[in-house]
Order: C-alpha cells, then sequence, then structure tokens
C-alpha cells in the first residue's frame, strides 16, 4: 500500500500542474463562442423538445462541405517570416470551407516548457500565417462586401436530400485554436459560416511523463456546425523504434479515447467522449514505425517499393488485428515515407555519414489522418514537401454531409438579421502580423 502511495503522489500532482496549464476550458478565438445555437429558435409554431434529432429525424436534408485537414511535426523550429503555408493549403487550387491544421513540437519538448508557463508567442506565430494563407489577395474591402453578400445567401432547393449554398467570396476566421506544451491544434471556417459554429469546445490529454505531462497526448476539439457534431484530435504519440514501442502508442490512443472528455451543456445532451460525435476525425505524429531491419526499409524507401513498406507498417498490422483503432479509417498511401529526413533536405536520416553514436532511425510513416464513422469522404490524402523540419507534412481533403433542419431554411433572414450580421469591428480586419486573441484566450 505504501508502495502505491509513492507511485500515486507524483502523478496526482503531475495531473494537477497539467489540468492548471493547459487551461482545457480556454482557447483562442476571432469571435466570441455563438452561445444563441439554431435548435433553440422555434422552427414553425410549436416549440421545440430538448431532444430535437428523435422531433425532426424526418425533416432533415444536408449539406455538404469540403474539410481540409493537416498535421505536420515541425522538430521545435520556429517558422520563418516568410515560409510559404499556400502550398501546403493549396487554397487556390482546392479551395475548402473548413481548414484544421494540427502541429506537433512547435516548442522544444524540454523540462522548462513541459513545466514552465505556456508561452502563446509560436503558436501566434502560426496562426499569423494560416490567416495570411487563407486570407492571400482579401482586402477590408473584400470582407465588407463580404458580409453584405452573406446576407443575402440564397440556398438552391433541396435535391436528392441535400442542399448546395451558393459560392461567395471567402475570408476564413479561426473558430478555435488550442496549444498544450509543444501540440497546437488551429479551426478555420469561412467567414459566412460562422454563425452556424456553436458549442465550441477543447479538452487536453497528457500521456507523457508519468503518463500525464504534455510532452505527448492530444488537444481535442469540437463543434457543432448546424445540427452535426465535429471532434477533430491532434496526437503526439510515445517515440521508439525498439520492437513493442508500439504497444506505447496504443496505450496512449486508448488514454485518449478514454480521457477526452467535453462539457454535456446546459441541457446535458451534447456529446462528452470523442466516439460520441457524428464526425471525427484524428490527425498527428502518431511515431508508428515498419517492423522490418533498418537495413531492409532502406534499400525498399530507396526502391520506392511502397507496398512492401506498407505490409510491415506497424499502424495498419495493429489497426488489422484490432490491438488499437477499431472502426477506424484510413485512406490509401500512395506517397513516401514522412519521417525522418536530415535538415534542410530531401536526404532521409541516417543515409549519410553522422556523428559517432547517433541514432540512425529508419523511415517511416509517423503522420497520418484517421477517421471514424459515416458521414465523411475522403478525396485526397497526399505529403507536402516542406523541408522545414525532419518530418513531412502530410493533409487529407473530406466531403462532410452536415444536417439541416429543413424547417429551419424559412428562418434564414432572421438568422441573417440584424441580430446575428454584423460582427463587432475588431474582428473584420485580418491582422498580418499578430494574431488577435479575441473571444476567449488560452492559458
Amino acid at each position: 500500500m505504501q508502495g502505491r502511495r509513492e507511485v500515486m503522489w507524483p502523478r496526482l500532482v503531475a495531473n494537477k500542474i497539467l489540468r492548471k496549464r493547459s487551461g482545457s476550458n480556454n482557447f483562442v478565438a476571432d469571435f466570441p463562442d455563438n452561445t444563441e445555437t439554431l435548435l433553440e429558435i422555434p422552427c414553425s409554431s410549436h416549440h421545440v423538445s430538448s431532444s430535437p434529432k428523435a422531433q425532426f429525424s424526418d425533416r432533415k436534408c444536408s449539406f455538404k462541405y469540403e474539410v481540409f485537414v493537416s498535421t505536420w511535426n515541425v522538430g521545435a523550429i520556429a517558422p520563418m517570416e516568410d515560409l510559404n503555408m499556400e502550398d501546403l493549403l493549396n487554397v487556390q487550387n482546392n479551395p475548402c470551407d473548413i481548414y484544421v491544421l494540427g502541429f506537433q513540437e512547435i516548442v522544444t519538448l524540454n523540462a522548462g516548457n513541459v513545466l514552465g508557463s505556456e508561452n502563446s508567442r509560436i503558436s501566434m506565430k502560426w496562426n499569423s500565417l494560416i490567416r495570411a494563407a487563407l486570407n492571400k489577395k482579401i482586402t477590408p474591402s473584400d470582407i465588407y462586401q463580404e458580409t453584405k453578400v452573406g446576407e443575402l445567401q440564397k440556398v438552391y432547393p433541396v435535391k436528392d436530400g441535400n442542399l448546395k449554398e451558393s459560392s461567395v467570396p471567402r475570408t476564413f476566421r479561426c473558430i478555435i485554436s488550442k496549444k498544450m506544451v509543444g501540440i497546437l491544434i488551429s479551426v478555420w471556417v469561412r467567414s459566412d459560416l460562422h454563425r452556424y459554429i456553436r458549442h465550441p469546445s477543447v479538452s487536453c490529454v497528457g500521456c507523457g511523463i508519468m503518463g500525464c505531462l504534455g510532452n505527448k497526448g492530444s488537444v481535442s476539439v469540437r463543434f457543432y456546425l448546424r445540427e452535426t457534431s465535429f471532434c477533430f484530435v491532434c496526437s503526439h504519440l510515445a517515440s521508439g523504434g525498439k520492437e513493442g514501442d508500439e504497444r506505447n502508442r496504443n496505450s496512449n490512443v486508448a488514454e485518449i479515447l478514454s480521457r477526452t472528455s467535453f462539457p454535456r451543456g446546459p441541457s446535458l445532451d451534447l456529446p462528452r467522449t470523442i466516439l460520441d460525435h457524428d464526425r471525427v476525425i484524428l490527425l498527428g505524429d502518431l511515431n508508428y514505425r515498419i517492423s522490418l531491419p533498418e537495413a531492409t526499409t532502406r534499400l525498399l524507401v530507396e526502391k520506392g517499393e511502397w507496398d512492401v513498406l506498407l505490409e510491415n507498417d506497424q499502424l495498419r498490422t495493429e489497426l488489422t488485428e484490432g490491438h488499437v483503432f477499431e472502426g477506424w479509417n484510413e485512406g490509401v498511401i500512395e506517397f513516401g515515407p514522412t519521417y525522418k529526413y536530415c535538415p534542410n533536405s530531401d536526404v532521409y536520416y541516417g543515409c549519410l555519414q553522422g556523428k559517432r553514436g547517433e541514432k540512425r532511425r529508419a523511415p517511416a510513416w509517423c503522420d497520418r489522418i484517421l477517421w471514424f464513422g459515416k458521414g465523411l469522404k475522403q478525396s485526397q490524402y497526399s505529403r507536402g514537401e516542406c523541408k522545414l523540419s525532419d518530418h513531412r507534412p502530410v493533409s487529407a481533403i473530406f466531403t462532410a454531409e452536415v444536417d439541416v433542419l429543413r424547417d429551419s431554411r424559412g428562418f434564414e433572414s432572421y438568422f441573417l438579421s440584424d441580430r446575428f450580421e454584423r460582427v463587432p469591428s475588431q474582428f473584420e480586419v485580418c491582422p498580418t502580423v499578430d494574431f488577435l486573441c479575441n473571444g476567449r484566450s488560452s492559458i
């Protein structure tokens, strides 16, 4: 019993530190939390019950939105002012409605950063670069015009149960940005969609030192878009290339899925766990390696034998055998391993003569994007070629179905009235250098 107390005590202290530092209820956003909800406003002469999904299940149609998701371990390298995020986002050639960007190791994972106070300077810099890339060629006058167009936005008639929104000039705003030590997730939506975003929330889980500190773990965000709940989980799992290290990563996943918890809301009807949500996407440096001898792995990489390598990919093996991510999906990988590269190079680490005693680290697909449940269709899964860090960024594009109550369409003019139409002026101009922490602020 005494030994158990000795183990529990440091873990309890570490948990308290992590909860205090992560500020699980705080996040950065361009807009205040939309406390008004579409379901709380009557769609007819009858009041809506506290269980609107059940009552209106036969009156739903759906929108389809394009969702861009990316993950990138940046190796604790601060971004340069001229870093071209457009290559990653590809906004001009393939515009989406929602952008979700996850980063790992935005700071060095040393004791000072793990145990010390959170510094938002680097996350602000990343958010500033994202803002500039998403809103390139947009002027303040364009933003004003977009607001006026948004007020008059029309919806085409229902066809085959789906609604398609007319296109409008696009600017993007951050609805949630949250950092825990080196993990950062940042969610951006078209400005005209923010009025339909409800119940944004975050949840942080540390799986690192003592099983609870934030050098490893996840930052999860959730929100409703119209009547559909989304959850995005940005993760950084246990590292290690030794045989059996994959079990540590599996354990991290189990911890993240069991310990992530969101507020249930005043009516106690909001999804609480990750898998309770309608649309779930997990992204991150999952650190799964290739279960082959290093020399064999390098030879197969040089030949571009992706199929043979993927047959020995730990994540694929663990998923197939039901050890982790049961019921989850991943797209077809048709790109080279994303880890580990020499700095500013296309050469994998260890292929060149290194320092004596230096770990070689065989190439692997550490950076992955998975999804769970229905209503998501992946149309792209690829990697970028930015050489900022020893990882290459990975991105995916999904088409997400979003439920809309048919009766609520008649009240479109209500939601676009003076009560909802104008955003306070401080949110209208895109800052190009600093990321403005309006609405909620992070700890």
